[in-house]
């Protein structure tokens, strides 16, 4: 019987995306997704409804694995926790009336059904480590990132490589 722990960490759609098309694509790597399955099936990792709603808008090959290979509990409910949307609303807040970022990239942080704002108040609420491929931009105007806003509300952030160190992957 697989063992059970509290998740550490929350998965950004960029780690999903980008690893699907480059180094850890399905026919090549078929280790690292089974690694995935694994992590979540010990509740290591976890993810958000707002990042399965991204991954299904591409209803391709990503879509039916994580449909076929994620337990229902993986993608974790984001609209129904008052932490959350509490957590949600102060980075939102924060993104308005920040005067660095263009107007385009605060609209687009805000969109209900963008998933960064989401991840980040999840992790907060949760005290879990984001993972996402994005990098740390402190001159970024045109797109509020995600590792930008973890170093705003003190949450760690971390890479898919980091992930899979600190989990003991290899191939």
């Amino acid at each position: 019987m697989t063992s059970v722990l509290a998740p550490r960490y929350v998965l950004d759609t960029s780690l999903f995306t980008q690893a699907k098309r480059s180094y850890y694509a399905f026919d090549i790597a078929r280790s690292f997704w089974q690694h995935l399955v694994k992590y979540a099936n010990q509740g290591i990792i976890i993810s958000i409804d707002k990042v399965y709603d991204e991954i299904e808008r591409g209803k391709d090959d990503l879509y039916d694995w994580a449909k076929k290979n994620l337990p229902p509990q993986f993608f974790c409910d984001t609209d129904n926790s008052s932490d959350v949307l509490k957590n949600y609303q102060q980075l939102i807040g924060w993104s308005s009336s920040n005067t660095q970022f263009t107007i385009n990239a605060k609209t687009e942080f805000a969109q209900y059904d963008e998933a960064d704002a989401w991840i980040v108040a999840f992790a907060l609420s949760n005290r879990l480590s984001v993972v996402s491929q994005e990098i740390f931009n402190e001159n970024i105007k045109r797109k509020i990132l995600i590792p930008n806003v973890c170093q705003e509300f003190n949450v760690r952030h971390i890479d898919t490589f980091t992930l899979l160190r600190e989990c003991g992957f290899s191939m």
